[in-house]
């Protein structure tokens, strides 16, 4: 107990360091499941309309829902990045104070 509270001030930002990748790391994989999936309705759709399957509005249109929800992805995962280290700052700040 006396030791980790010595080491506190060393060992505090360091902590706060490695949690944020943790988190970034986690949302990195949950991420990328979602872009794999969605760039495979991707290819699918393509399949689709190579096949004959779908017209070419039906095509545009589902494409760009799909595009929409991969830009929305990749704003989260920045907004989210963004946050962490804020709050990784905020938690070094913290453990100087």
């Amino acid at each position: 107990m006396l030791m980790k509270l010595l080491l506190s001030p060393i060992m505090g930002p360091i902590n706060g360091v490695v949690w944020i990748a943790e988190k970034i790391e986690e949302r990195a994989n949950t991420e990328f499941d979602d872009q794999e999936n969605l760039n495979k309705q991707l290819l699918t759709l393509q399949l689709s309309l190579d096949m004959g399957d779908i017209t070419e509005e039906e095509y545009d249109a589902q494409e760009e829902e799909i595009l929409l929800k991969l830009q929305e992805l990749e704003e989260e995962a920045r907004l989210e990045a963004e946050s962490e280290e804020y709050e990784a700052l905020e938690e070094q700040t913290q453990v100087r104070a």
